[in-house]
């Protein structure tokens, strides 16, 4: 949600704080002041008492100007001190929700003290945090046991219709083709889903790696989809190196390139794939020509079995979980993924990693 900056409210209890103490120190000196008024007539019924109410009363004021200075000064140093102790559980809470926001569920705040309003709300989302990364733990575990299971079945099916299809005789032989296609299907979407679950568990072993290495060799891979379709593909960029994994890294590339090369144009369409360096990240960007999207659209196309346009062409068609592929190993390398449409119509993305750090060797520019 976007929202109008504000004061923070650390300054907003500073304020309230010193403010208070200045009105009370206002109070305080207006009773002194009514006390000195009282005895003032009395002074100046002396000798000289003229002069020397005049000296009371400058005197007085000036002493009651630096006392309201000094409340001033130690009111907004006081209560910024007080204001940041008071909410320092509430900076952890914030931290807390932002590494769950990003996927990290495993972090619990453990709020020291006894218990007030700030430790029950940290223990309560500790309490939310262990249930909802139970909950996802146990989806996990279903998905890639549920594709383990189905990776044999598939497989003997698989060679059995290689055998139907291998028979001289070519009895059913359509019937076979078809069932070989919805079987081939099946067997993909078994394995992405064991990617899926691989990466959202990261279970894989971190290496260095160049992204600019990783999508030439994307590149390579799908250039004779790409010459298939005729789509142009542009590769450029700089070196850019991060820690991961290789082989997701490789299949997050893959995928976007050949979600791009899918959804294109008919004839003559474009894919461009760039890397670049930025202080402290790597940035993959692959970007096609294609239809107009809506931001709506875009929104969507990283969830599951989302698919964003029909397709112009049938083969390759995919099983709906390349971006959520893609979205998923980003998220495991501590990234962040962006889909923009393209004002000329296709759609951007832009997949921001870590940087390597400078002092690793092995690298050079």
């Amino acid at each position: 949600m976007n929202r109008a900056p504000g004061l923070s409210v650390r300054l907003k209890l500073t304020l309230s704080y010193a403010g208070f103490l200045m009105v009370a120190g206002a109070l305080l000196i207006a009773v002194m002041w009514v006390f000195v008024l009282r005895h003032l007539p009395d002074v100046a019924d002396v000798p000289g008492g003229i002069l020397v109410r005049a000296f009371l009363v400058r005197g007085f004021t000036q002493a009651a100007a630096a006392a309201m200075v000094c409340l001033l000064v130690f009111g907004l140093v006081g209560g910024w001190i007080l204001a940041g102790r008071m909410l320092a559980p509430l900076a952890r809470i914030r931290d807390a929700t932002r590494l769950a926001e990003n996927g990290s569920l495993s972090h619990r705040i453990w709020l020291p003290g006894r218990r007030d309003e700030f430790r029950e709300l940290a223990d309560a989302f500790d309490t939310m945090l262990a249930q909802l990364e139970a909950h996802v733990a146990e989806q996990r575990r279903f998905a890639a046991n549920a594709s383990h299971e189905l990776r044999t079945p598939l497989a003997v099916t698989q060679t059995l219709l290689e055998v139907a299809r291998s028979d001289p005789s070519h009895i059913n032989r359509e019937l076979v083709d078809r069932l070989h296609f919805v079987n081939t299907r099946a067997i993909d979407l078994t394995e992405a889903l064991l990617l899926l679950s691989r990466a959202d568990q990261r279970a894989f072993a971190r290496e260095h790696v160049d992204l600019s290495l990783i999508a030439e060799e994307a590149t390579e891979t799908l250039l004779p989809l790409a010459e298939k379709r005729g789509v142009t593909i542009e590769t450029s960029g700089d070196i850019a190196p991060t820690v991961g994994s290789h082989a997701l890294l490789l299949q997050l590339t893959t995928n976007l390139l050949h979600n791009a090369i899918g959804h294109n144009l008919p004839d003559q369409g474009s894919v461009w794939i760039t890397t670049s360096v930025q202080p402290n990240t790597v940035v993959l960007t692959v970007e096609n020509t294609g239809e107009q999207l809506t931001p709506q659209l875009v929104a969507t196309l990283a969830e599951p079995f989302q698919r964003g346009t029909r397709r112009i062409r049938t083969d390759h068609a995919g099983v709906g979980l390349g971006l959520a592929i893609v979205k998923s190993i980003t998220n495991a390398h501590d990234g962040t993924v962006t889909l923009t449409p393209r004002p000329t119509g296709g759609l951007r993305v832009t997949v921001e990693l870590p940087a390597a750090p400078s002092h690793t060797a092995g690298w050079s520019t």
